[in-house]
Parts: structure tokens; sequence; C-alpha cells
């Protein structure tokens, strides 16, 4: 009897999008049904996915809570600006292999370019870490501000996530046993091409409502009164209502209570958030909107 493959071990832990969405609620991510749809589809079928919204939305946590969903790596490329296939594939550990060519000359042997181009001499970066990781079940890829990247680089990421394979001239191709599920991320910072797009489902992730932000605060923090959970997230939603230059997500609001409880304060008052503001608002000019409203408009007072 053959083993189990990869596929199998999925499919016995996500047998639905009811099973992930317990599994991430597990480790305290709260999913709307849409996104956790798009993530059961992603993890099953299996194929990339662009996961697209503002700064702060829970994108990046979407592929870390999978991760530990699944009890798999996760394993992350952050993208930048001048980033090359190079640096998200491999490299060759020069250092290893000129001690090595030493330690040959000095005992009098000869080494080949075969003897010196191996996978003893290989440095694994994110992408072919991903894809040699032996399982049993595929790591989570997270390719993380992809619009961060030039179209060069998206060219590169085409074949790799087409194939889940890449190769090396001087080794052969490396293909994957147990492909990656992939997560692009992208703050829309420019718009990615089409034929990207093409190759991956797509979810875009919205702010999430005072309730359903009250929620996931108390998951992150659940030491937090309810009644500050609440002032916190509805205190968001009204600056996001204002023309500041970043409005804060969800991300934000959890690090003002973290900041308000160990300021130790368990209400959100006008003085407390005059005190944190820097929480939520990142620039000058976002600060001055806010206090030009008042403190007590921000609390609700």
């Amino acid at each position: 009897m053959s083993a189990p493959s990869a596929d199998d071990g999925i499919a016995s832990l996500l047998p639905d999008v009811a099973a992930l969405d317990a599994a991430l609620r597990g480790v305290g991510y709260l999913a709307d049904q849409g996104l956790a749809t798009a993530l059961f589809c992603a993890a099953r079928l299996p194929q990339p996915i662009l996961l697209e919204g503002e700064a702060g939305v829970g994108k990046t946590e979407a592929a870390k809570a999978l991760a530990s969903a699944l009890g798999t790596p996760l394993i992350r490329l952050q993208c930048y600006e001048g980033i090359d296939a190079g640096e998200a594939l491999y490299e060759w550990n020069y250092t290893r292999q000129l001690l090595s060519i030493r330690l040959a000359e000095a005992r009098g042997d000869h080494l080949s370019d075969a003897d010196m181009f191996t996978a003893d001499f290989l440095v694994e970066r994110p992408i072919l870490a991903a894809l040699r990781h032996p399982g049993p079940l595929p790591a989570v890829l997270l390719i993380d501000e992809v619009d961060r990247a030039d179209d060069e680089f998206e060219a590169f990421l085409l074949e790799v996530l087409a194939e889940s394979a890449v190769t090396i001239p001087e080794i052969g191709t490396q293909a994957a046993v147990h492909p990656p599920i992939a997560i692009l991320t992208s703050n829309r910072t420019r718009d990615l091409h089409d034929a990207l797009k093409r190759r991956c489902l797509y979810h875009w992730i919205d702010y999430p409502s005072t309730d359903r932000a009250t929620e996931i605060i108390r998951s992150r923090v659940p030491a937090a009164q309810q009644s500050l959970a609440e002032q916190v997230a509805a205190a968001v939603a009204r600056v996001r209502t204002l023309d500041v230059q970043k409005q804060p997500g969800i991300a934000e609001a959890i690090g003002w209570v973290e900041a308000l409880r160990v300021l130790g304060f368990e209400v959100l008052t006008a003085d407390a958030a005059a005190l944190t503001i820097g929480s939520i608002a990142k620039y000058r000019e976002d600060i001055d909107l806010v206090t030009d409203r008042s403190m007590a408009w921000l609390v609700g007072a």
C-alpha cells in the first residue's frame, strides 16, 4: 500500500471550509466566509492566491495563521524594490567552497567544478526552500508585498508558480515533491500584471466591521475588557471617515489596545486617546486631523 500523499493529508485536515475556519480560529485568526473559502481553495486545489487590501487588514497574518493551522512551516519572502531571482532562490556558499579548495590543495587533491557545485554548497533562499520542503505537508510560501518588486521579478514568479520547479544550471531541475501553498500579498502600490493574476485565485480583504473588529481584538488581546475592545474598534472606524494619509487597520487597533493596557487604561478616555494617538495615526497631518475634530469626538464622548 502506498503512503498517504500530501493531498490526502490536506484533505483529511481540511475536509471543508468550516474545518478551515475552525482551524484558523484555533490559532487566533478570525476570517470571514469569503476569506476562509479562498484560503480553502488555495490549500486544496492547490493554486496560488493573491490577497490584496489596505495595509494592516491581516493579509500577512492570514498566511501565518494558515501555516499554524496546518502545522507546516511558513517560509516568507519579503519583496522590495530591486529584488532579483537569485535573492529569492539560492546562492552558492563561496566561503565554504574556498575552504574546501584550500583543504583539497593541502591534501594534494584536485577538485573539479562538479565537486564544487553540489547541494552541499547550496544556500537555499525562500522559494527554493519551499520547493524542497520534505513534507509530509506542503510548506506555506508567503510572497509578501509582491507589488514592491519589479516586472522582471513578476515574470520569474510566473514560471515558479506554474511549474513548482526551478532549474539550477549546475545541478539541474529542482521540482517540488510537495508543491507549496503559495500566498502572495499586495498593498496595491502598483498594478500587477494580468499574467500573474491569471495564475492566482484572488481575494480582497476589506476593513472589518466594528463588531468583527471587536471580536478580532478580543481574540488577539484576550486580557482586554470587552468594552475597551468595542471603544477602540469604534474609534478606529471614526478615524477612517477622515481624509487621513494612512487609514488605521486592524493591526493598529490591536496595537492600540495593547498600548492602552500597558499604560493601565481599561477605558478609552479622551486623555488616554491623546497620549496614545500615535498607535493609529502615523503622520503628523493625520494627528492634526484627529485633533481638530477633538479627542472627545474620537472616543465618542
